[in-house]
């Protein structure tokens, strides 16, 4: 039996994009998971989660990531109906890593509020029969989703990290953090846009771009 695990990484920051890893594993492959100790990416330093991926990819069988720049989430987030927003987004991608990889039973982290809902939507997509798991906080469930959300956490860790080469230290890249939102307002000031790499459809982000232009009006009118 194959068995597959997905997770994502990056669904909230405004910087960078959303990377969404499968896995597929034997029953064999799922011990050795266990043994070799994956837990929630979450809970994990970065440099144990770079350890156990390496693990990890000696172990599966095969895996898929798939990287969602901003500007993709910003379409489907300003154009999509509410329920065909990101949640909506991550069920297509997730339903395409399992037409790839093919396995007999999907555990997926349920993006959704509802978990059956996000269920429905990845199986609609999918021309073959499978079983599927939707669970929210599947990753401190299943070893399988836990190898999967360690795998896309360190990929989007090396796709920020370039992006700290190119541009500067921007901090965690949530808007909660004072030195994200230091670097934004400093980008905008200079450039009078946002660049490639934000999110430009997240409410905090379009408020300070609107301030930005007030306070610019006003200056005129001054």
């Amino acid at each position: 039996m194959l068995i597959c695990g997905i997770d994502d990484a990056g669904r909230g920051p405004v910087i960078g994009p959303l990377v969404i890893a499968g896995v597929v594993v034997d029953e064999h492959g799922l011990s050795n998971l266990i043994n070799i100790g994956v837990k929630d990416s979450k809970t994990l330093s970065p440099r144990r989660r770079e350890h156990l991926a390496a693990e990890i990819l000696r172990i599966i069988k095969n895996y898929k990531i798939v990287k969602v720049p901003p500007s993709e989430i910003d379409r489907v987030v300003e154009t999509g109906k509410k329920l065909n927003r990101l949640n909506r987004l991550e069920a297509r991608v997730m339903a395409d890593i399992i037409r790839e990889l093919k396995p007999d039973i999907a555990y997926v982290d349920a993006s959704d509020v509802l978990p059956e809902r996000f269920r429905q939507h990845i199986a609609e997509e999918i021309p073959f029969k499978i079983e599927i798991v939707s669970e929210h906080k599947a990753d401190r469930k299943y070893p399988v989703v836990s190898a999967a959300s360690i795998i896309a956490k360190v990929e989007r860790d090396r796709e920020i990290a370039e992006l700290k080469k190119k541009y500067g230290d921007f901090g965690s890249g949530y808007v909660a953090d004072p030195k994200t939102m230091r670097f934004l307002r400093r980008w905008i000031e200079n450039h009078d846009s946002y660049p490639d790499f934000v999110r430009k459809s997240w409410k905090t982000i379009k408020t300070l771009m609107k301030n930005k232009d007030y306070g610019h009006q006003r200056s005129l009118k001054i």
